[in-house]
């Protein structure tokens, strides 16, 4: 199973220009996690910083017991060797052909023979759709093939962490949705954590467990996707529709006079752009058919309904709508809407439990933004809940 990323009052800032302050969230072990966010809002230096490329100015990244930010080199060093990381236009050396980049890693990191060294690089490489393309060099490929050429390198030393780096940059809509689709297959066969930054918001709307949103310096909200997806947050739901109505602008933020000149604008007619309305909650990508049940998605559910009963009421009937009949009885819910929408006669009990069959240990309970305060707290299972996130 993938290792559980747990940040607390993460802070980073370059010279007297803050990036983003007191970041606080947790990864689930083994799920699919995903961080939004307007150009310029640090979260390709998050990223970096989890590794440690980047040292932040407090806070505690904790992986295995280890503090990143406060490690030895050594320790750091060792602890890298947990992640994977795929970046932005896959980060090839333009002189090797496949093959060795996939390898590279091995040969830096182990000491394998090349028997050994072949039997993991072709895996990977079938693993990722690139059976028989081993001898081409990255200029001969395509851009879609080149991010999977860096996934499979990414996975070469089988991390528990692996982090994706806008992976729909350069490409297409349909190739985005493909390797979407390849990001949960691995899932399924290697249990990692998966952290995935992106602006697409197909990606971020159907391939998460979790869904995070970096703006103004501050972690918006970060816990499981329903509960962003149906979020009345202004700038949440201005970022999903893709439009200039809302406190995002050019420069991430607008003053006063900039939003009500805009709003006078869109009220006299002028269209704010993006698409009509992205709202409610579509359903989530499986893994291919064929491919071992994801684990993570398992988990993630046990979690979730642990805790609930504090979520807000839209991600709680999203949650309860998302399960099957099976499943609803199993943990003792209904969802209200369907009860609603089949016009039954007898009384239906629409209120959330206490106690689920299935519950996690508290110390995996996932975290949910505290209402008016940035970042999260964790919500116990016996909780009264906040209202919001």
């Amino acid at each position: 199973m993938g290792a559980e990323v747990v940040i607390e009052g993460l802070s980073k800032s370059f010279g007297k220009q803050a990036i983003w302050r007191d970041v606080t969230l947790t990864l689930p072990p083994g799920e699919v996690s995903a961080m939004l966010g307007p150009s310029g809002t640090g979260k390709s230096v998050f990223l970096k910083s989890m590794i440690g490329l980047l040292k932040p100015d407090r806070g505690r990244c904790m992986i295995n017991g280890v503090d990143i930010v406060t490690c030895s080199e050594h320790q750091l060093y060792e602890v890298r060797k947990l992640f994977g990381v795929l970046f932005q236009d896959g980060a090839l050396f333009g002189s090797m052909n496949l093959y060795d980049n996939v390898a590279f890693p091995l040969r830096e990191h182990t000491k394998k023979s090349e028997t050994e060294v072949r039997r993991i690089v072709l895996e990977k490489l079938e693993m990722t759709g690139l059976n028989g393309a081993d001898k081409k060099l990255p200029g001969e490929i395509s851009g879609g093939m080149r991010k999977r050429a860096g996934l499979a390198r990414a996975l070469v030393l089988d991390p528990q962490i692996i982090l994706v780096d806008e992976p729909d940059s350069g490409l297409d809509p349909v190739r985005t949705t493909y390797i979407s689709q390849l990001f949960l297959d691995v899932n399924a066969q290697i249990d990692a954590t998966f952290l995935i930054v992106t602006h697409n918001i197909n990606l971020a709307r159907t391939v998460p467990d979790n869904l995070g949103m970096l703006f103004r310096k501050e972690l918006v909200m970060f816990g499981p996707r329903e509960v962003l997806l149906t979020s009345e947050e202004p700038v949440v739901k201005q970022f999903l529709n893709g439009k200039m109505d809302g406190p995002i602008g050019m420069s991430e933020e607008k003053d006063s006079a900039q939003l009500a000149a805009e709003r006078a604008m869109f009220e006299a007619g002028h269209h704010a752009g993006g698409v009509e309305d992205v709202s409610g909650v579509p359903p989530q990508m499986q893994p291919t058919p064929g491919v071992p049940t994801r684990m993570g998605a398992v988990r993630r559910k046990d979690r979730v309904m642990q805790i609930l009963h504090g979520l807000p009421h839209e991600a709680q009937q999203s949650i309860i709508e998302s399960l099957s009949p099976e499943e609803q009885q199993r943990y003792g819910v209904r969802s209200e809407r369907l009860a609603t929408a089949g016009h039954r006669s007898a009384p239906t009990d629409t209120s959330i439990p206490n106690h689920h069959q299935g519950q996690l240990p508290d110390d995996q309970v996932a975290h949910i933004p505290h209402p008016g305060r940035p970042g999260n707290h964790r919500l116990r299972p016996h909780d009264p809940g906040s209202g919001g996130a």
